[in-house]
């Protein structure tokens, strides 16, 4: 297949930016979109261009670090898929496709389609983790769970936090991805020592980060590539009202 692509090509968060057109031609229905962007860098570098910079590691649908905007859409047009495990059979030839990075205040534009996650790295740092001293690890069933908490324990801990929720939230917040992290915790008995603490710290640095406030559009659950419910905001937001009242 053809496609027109309209690329964002930006040389830094200093420099202004601007839609470049180029060809995609010759595209296999079974390429993925990024491996589609390799192609077409291969034929910029061909022609002593310089390549379009993006993103990506696995390439697995794990890593959570591809992240481009396509047709107005965070990852692109097909749910609960990440853009590296998104295929060319789902665009038709001679389709137009602009292709953009995740907007948003807390994530400032690296180059062309990378921007800085950082800002997530710092949630993650102010609380998103478990004390525990070092030495032998006990055996899984002397914890005890209920399946119910393991299982929203583990719906949450699917969050891959590639910032889609943020891009597609037109606040720019970042509620659903700490609200995953912070409700993955909560559920665990592991977690639930520190979770006063955590959720206070973890709150506090979202809003440091620059990351805006929820106002329940719903657009981050819908382009979630894992499907994270926004129902673990309304838990992030219990558990901070309890952290409050308890005064920890």
């Amino acid at each position: 297949m053809n496609l027109t692509l309209y690329v964002w090509r930006q040389k830094s968060s200093k420099d202004p930016g601007r839609l470049v057109q180029y060809e995609a031609k010759d595209i296999s229905s079974d390429m993925s979109f990024l491996e589609m962007l390799d192609v077409v860098n291969e034929g910029l570098i061909v022609k002593g261009e310089e390549p379009i910079a993006f993103d990506s590691d696995c390439r697995e649908g794990i890593c959570g670090m591809c992240g481009q905007v396509v047709n107005g859409v965070p990852h692109g047009p097909r749910k609960k898929t990440t853009l590296c495990q998104l295929h060319m059979r789902h665009f038709k030839d001679n389709d137009t496709l602009y292709i953009e990075p995740f907007r948003a205040k807390a994530f400032p534009v690296i180059k062309d389609l990378i921007v800085d996650r950082g800002a997530f790295d710092k949630i993650i740092q102010s609380g998103g983790y478990i004390s525990v001293h070092t030495g032998g690890v006990p055996d899984g069933n002397t914890l005890l769970i209920p399946k119910h908490d393991a299982d929203i324990a583990m719906d949450a801990a699917e969050c891959i936090g590639c910032g889609a929720c943020v891009a597609a939230c037109p606040n720019g917040s970042a509620m659903l991805f700490t609200a995953a992290k912070v409700s993955h915790l909560a559920m665990l008995p592991q977690g639930k020592i520190e979770a006063a603490r955590r959720v206070c710290a973890m709150t506090e640095e979202m809003l440091a980060q620059g990351f805006g406030n929820c106002s329940n559009h719903y657009e981050c659950e819908a382009v979630c590539p894992k499907g994270i419910k926004v129902k673990f905001i309304a838990k992030l937001n219990r558990e901070f009202i309890k952290a409050q009242m308890t005064g920890s």
